[in-house]
């Protein structure tokens, strides 16, 4: 998570040479990593939820699409 001029970001760092470059700005100063639980963390209400929904799911699998008739679904609206 980056702090850019009072603007959080999120990124998801896809290529190796990027972690240098961060390490070099974090070298500067010019960014802040973070690195605390609480700004990490899954909050515990989408972790009820996941499970709550994997249950209802694992008792209901006739409720479940496969991808490709959502695919076929999603193409036709």
């Amino acid at each position: 998570m980056f702090n850019y001029m009072n603007e959080t970001l999120h990124i998801r760092i896809i290529k190796d040479y990027a972690t240098n470059v961060i390490s070099d700005l974090k070298t500067l100063g010019a960014v802040e990593l973070i690195d605390d639980e609480e700004t990490m963390s899954i909050p515990q209400w989408q972790i009820d939820e996941v499970r709550k929904m994997k249950d209802y799911y694992s008792k209901n699998p006739n409720e479940l699409l496969d991808w490709d008739t959502v695919r076929k679904q999603l193409k036709f609206k």
